[in-house]
């Protein structure tokens, strides 16, 4: 049977009262199965819980096993730290002995030395002559030692007088040799010069002797000469104008040959391009006959006929039609080629313009995420700066006033309302002074507040080790005894362990250890390290 609902019941189906039955048959089961379940959970559940108290009680065991462990590590390190200090303090002190032993093998030798000298010298003693006229001839040798040390210096005075004088004698000397030399290359050359105008004066006499007097037929040469020279005027004068008729005559046949040339040549060029044009004319008629053929099947005589164009004495003129001609390419120019392809083009760019708009939907997710990031970030650094900000800034006020002995000082951001941007500025005020800027203090005040700052940022946030160098220099006793019960203070609160690099004495007494430099030997450089703890305890037990 199928029905309009769906239902289908085929004809060996069972009945409804049969399937209800076996449902309740099987339910009645799924009950057995389900108290059986139940009993097997709950035995599973004690079974886990127990499980679940020796688990815990194997850990508990394991923790306590571990911390034992722990323990024992550490009391090994503890004694491997000891047998180590143990073998360093042996070896110290066996180096210690060794040093001892060679000074005192260096002692006994010089002592023995100087019973040596001391016996040479009882001997020279017991052979001295009388003390007194020892000293009266003393006292008469050094004064005659001071006169004549005396006289030495006047001696030396006048030598060094005399040196000085003598040598000035040779630089003059030198002088003047170098300007007798100099004189005398110029004697040389006056007297060459000298010669040279003797000789020209004797050769000027010997002209004027030969020209004083004139000759007999001088005016007979001169009227000679003036006639030739007038001769010679006339005959350049029409020599001239002939010249001048000549170049007259060249430069009219000169402008007629130029004229007759440029005739020729422009001649030549209607020629050269007549036929051009000519040949252009015929190469285009082949070019339009070809075409006509290609495209219309049929001679340019025909073309009339064949186009039905009527009247041929009716067309337009060639240069409209070229015109529109021309038009008309340029527009299909324009318009391009038939592109098959442009409908699988644009699917192509219509994917690629919506991959593009994807990435850009994904970039613009990834900066806002990261600018989410970036602004949680600005948050987080904000509270934890301004956090540890206020920390350094009461441990700052705090250190300040217990190294100074009083007054103030605190830490203030400026240049910004944003601590990530803004700057950091000291103010202090030592007792008796007004608050003002770090730079304004003097150097000492400087040195005390900027190791306030240090250390209250080391009580912020605590360091193994720090070392400082020479920040006591420029204190005085007073600050230096200040600086040395605040590293005490330190030491107590941070565990940290400082190094401080000095060479102020108090300083260096207030430490607990001490370490230098010390060259026993020339060129050999070796570490010294003294625990005054241990020396005071030393000192305390002798």
């Amino acid at each position: 049977m199928w029905r309009w609902d769906g239902l289908v019941t085929a004809a060996d189906a069972p009945a409804p009262a049969a399937v209800r039955l076996e449902q309740r048959n099987r339910l009645e089961a799924l009950r057995d199965q389900l108290a059986d379940a139940r009993a097997t959970l709950d035995r599973a559940e004690r079974d886990h819980g127990e499980a679940q108290g020796a688990v815990r009680a194997a850990e508990a065991g394991e923790a306590d096993a571990r911390q034992s462990r722990q323990a024992a590590d550490r009391a090994v390190a503890d004694a491997r730290r000891a047998q180590t200090q143990a073998e360093r303090e042996a070896a110290r002190r066996a180096a210690a002995a060794a040093r001892l032993a060679e000074r005192q093998q260096r002692l006994d030798a010089d002592a023995a030395d100087l019973a040596e000298q001391r016996r040479a010298l009882d001997i020279r003693a017991a052979t001295v002559p009388d003390l007194a006229a020892l000293d009266r001839a003393l006292a008469e040798a050094k004064a005659a030692a001071d006169r004549k040390r005396a006289e030495l210096a006047d001696a030396r005075a006048r030598a060094d007088a005399l040196a000085a004088q003598g040598a000035a004698r040779e630089r003059r000397l030198a002088a003047i040799k170098t300007e007798r030399a100099d004189w005398d290359r110029r004697a040389d050359r006056a007297a060459g010069h000298l010669t040279g105008l003797e000789e020209r004066l004797a050769k000027t006499a010997r002209d004027l002797a030969i020209y004083a007097e004139p000759p007999a037929d001088l005016d007979d040469q001169r009227r000679d000469l003036i006639a030739r020279i007038e001769a010679a005027s006339a005959e350049r004068s029409s020599a001239g104008d002939a010249l001048a008729a000549a170049e007259t005559a060249k430069a009219e046949a000169d402008a007629a040959l130029k004229e007759r040339e440029g005739q020729l040549a422009a001649a030549r060029e209607t020629h050269v391009r007549l036929e051009a044009n000519a040949d252009n004319a015929s190469a285009r008629r082949r070019q339009l006959a070809h075409e006509c053929g290609e495209r219309f099947a049929c001679p340019p005589s025909h073309l009339p006929q064949t186009m039905d164009v009527g009247d041929p004495d009716d067309l337009p003129e060639a240069a409209a039609m070229a015109e529109r001609l021309d038009t008309l390419k340029s527009r299909r120019e324009r318009m391009g080629a038939v592109n098959l392809r442009a409908e699988e083009e644009l699917r192509e760019v219509a994917e690629q313009r919506d991959h593009l708009d994807g990435e850009r939907a994904d970039l613009e997710a990834a900066i806002h995420r990261l600018r989410q990031g970036i602004g949680a970030l600005n948050r987080e650094g904000r509270e934890r700066l301004m956090a540890a900000f206020e920390q350094v800034n009461r441990h700052f006020a705090d250190l300040f006033t217990s190294l100074f002995g009083g007054g103030e000082a605190h830490l203030a951001l400026v240049d910004s309302d944003d601590p990530l941007e803004a700057g950091l500025e000291i103010m202090a005020s030592p007792p008796g002074k007004r608050l003002q800027s770090l730079s304004l203090l003097s150097g000492g005040e400087q040195a005390l507040t900027a190791l306030s700052l240090i250390f209250a940022v080391f009580v912020t946030n605590p360091a193994p080790i720090c070392v400082l160098d020479e920040v006591d220099a420029p204190l005085d006793d007073a600050n230096v005894e200040r600086f040395c019960d605040l590293l005490d203070h330190m030491v107590e609160r941070t565990r940290t362990r400082f190094l401080v690099v000095t060479h102020n004495a108090v300083t260096m007494s207030r430490v607990s250890r001490l370490f230098g430099v010390t060259m026993p030997e020339r060129g050999v450089s070796q570490l010294v390290s003294v625990d005054l703890d241990q020396a005071e305890a030393m000192a305390a037990s002798v």
